[in-house]
């Protein structure tokens, strides 16, 4: 067992080739023949320590599962499954997370279960918990995540910060979301942010995105760090960060902005493959840099010319999206796909082509309402799509009423050119002091009536913890206001959460301010 241990311990830490090499000089060494068929003899005879260490280490050596030694030690270990201690079943746990399911490892494993659950109360060992944790995995019974979550919380306060990073990715293994353990665990990660290696970062955010946990906080206190000391990581590293922060909606501002300054002065390391992250973060979080912001479009651009020639159709396509999203129009990039659309080549996989066709839609839109020779149309074809509304705008139906007086004084689901609806249209008159009967207006369209339009948007629309719209809402926002509204968003969770006089003074407090009718010069472009 010794022999094996050890073997594995400097096994474990080789290069993927050099362990390559090393288990074929391993498997044909002569005497690795005569300990493996001595370990065969003595089996039944070992210790329960030495059983399962020596089944830890040969899985580990990569011994074939189907050999005779690996499942006549499987099947010990199911005999003396009993005798295991805390530790021992830790190992064994950890030991069959990586192995294939067969008949004898199925066979131990639901013992294994069992055994936990009785022992589980007497287990102190946080390490041990976690490993369980990880090793159960996903599907582990409910009732038993539960018990493994009750025996954490117990031993919580002992919680040291490095059992903090392992408790994320095991619960993130198990996929359960605990915020009894998540919470202490983040305060714990933010206190000793300065500890946590590149490779930790990431890993905590990817649990984060499993647990579907979000904690500001944390993602905060994260992001501060990462950008105090962004001069000591490679731009690849802060790229792979960024991109796990839009996985889960977080817009980490000042951070975004630095590293548009450093594709600026440094374009080179931009690849296809960086770019086509780059643009999914910057347009998913709306996010364009406070300074230079041209050079910055400019930069991509040209860094997406030089990327034309090896590109895809999809990555084309996902390319001239994320930049009109944002407002910034490739002329080149955007002729070729325009050309391939009209020749029938714009060839796409099926489980991509609905996808595929909205994004179009939307490049063939932003072409011609971000065009800088667009105007205003003096008159807008619209249409009600329905005269009832879905149940979470009710509530908005409701308030909007007892505000106006008249349900004729407003529409609802309204339908606009481009395939843009809303959810209320309200019109006032110039002075922006009286709202107007919706039949009047449409009888005597009068340039200087102010519209507003409504938009209930999700949370998941908005950037996490903020108002800041991401970048399909922010677009929609631009777009409806070169249409001629003046939109006002309103993150629906929240206003349903309002009481019902709170919700009328919310809505009248936005239709009368001033700000619900200043236009910026770029909309999508803010970060307030």
């Amino acid at each position: 067992t010794n022999s094996l241990t050890m073997a594995w311990r400097l096994f474990k830490n080789l290069s993927e080739e050099q362990q390559r090499y090393e288990k074929q000089l391993i498997f044909e060494h002569p005497a690795f023949t005569k300990l493996c068929q001595q370990l065969l003899r003595d089996a039944r005879r070992m210790t329960r320590g030495d059983l399962v260490f020596s089944l830890h280490a040969l899985v580990n050596l990569g011994v074939p599962q189907n050999t005779l030694l690996v499942q006549t030690l499987v099947r010990v270990c199911q005999e003396k499954l009993n005798q295991l201690d805390n530790r021992c079943i830790s190992v064994l746990a950890t030991t069959l997370a990586g192995m294939d399911k067969d008949k004898n490892v199925s066979a131990l494993q639901a013992g294994l279960q069992l055994l936990v659950e009785q022992r589980i109360s007497s287990i102190r060992d946080i390490f041990i918990l976690q490993n369980l944790m990880k090793c159960l995995g996903k599907d582990a019974p409910v009732f038993l995540k539960k018990k493994l979550e009750m025996a954490v919380v117990r031993e919580i306060d002992g919680l040291t910060f490095p059992n903090s990073l392992r408790m994320f990715l095991a619960l993130a293994a198990m996929n359960y979301c605990s915020l009894p353990i998540l919470n202490p665990c983040s305060k714990k990660i933010q206190e000793n942010v300065q500890d946590v290696t590149f490779r930790q970062l990431i890993l905590i955010l990817e649990a984060c995105h499993t647990l579907l946990y979000r904690n500001v906080k944390l993602f905060s206190a994260l992001a501060d760090y990462v950008n105090s000391t962004a001069y000591l990581w490679d731009k690849r590293q802060i790229i792979l960060f960024l991109s796990a922060c839009e996985t889960l909606g977080f817009q980490p501002t000042e951070l975004l902005d630095i590293f548009a300054e450093k594709v600026t002065e440094d374009p080179d390391f931009l690849n296809l493959k960086n770019l086509l992250i780059v643009l999914r973060v910057y347009s998913r979080l709306n996010h364009v840099p406070r300074v230079q912001k041209d050079l910055f479009f400019e930069t991509l651009h040209s860094c997406l010319n030089k990327c034309l020639p090896q590109i895809s159709n999809t990555e084309l396509l996902k390319a001239v999206y994320a930049l009109g999203i944002l407002g910034y129009l490739p002329h080149r990039a955007l002729d070729e796909l325009l050309q391939k659309d009209s020749k029938d080549e714009l060839t796409l996989s099926d489980d991509l082509k609905e996808q595929s066709t909205m994004m179009l839609r939307c490049v063939k839109t932003c072409m011609e309402l971000d065009s800088p020779s667009f105007t205003k149309p003096a008159f807008l074809l619209t249409e009600n799509l329905s005269p009832l509304v879905s149940l979470n705008l009710r509530k908005a139906q409701e308030a909007l009423i007892e505000l106006l007086g008249d349900e004729n004084m407003f529409r609802q689901t309204v339908l606009l050119p481009y395939r843009y609806h809303i959810d209320f249209e309200i019109r006032m008159d110039s002075d922006r002091k009286k709202v107007l009967p919706i039949a009047a207006t449409d009888d005597h369209p009068d340039s200087h009536v102010q519209r507003l339009a409504f938009l209930f948007a999700p949370m998941s629309a908005f950037c996490l913890g903020t108002t800041h719209p991401q970048g399909k809402l922010a677009m929609k926002k631009r777009h409806l206001n070169k249409l001629g509204y003046h939109v006002i968003l309103i993150q629906n969770k929240k206003f349903q959460e309002m009481k019902n006089e709170d919700a009328v003074e919310f809505l009248k407090r936005k239709i009368y301010s001033e700000d619900a009718f200043s236009f910026p010069e770029a909309t999508v472009q803010d970060n307030d």
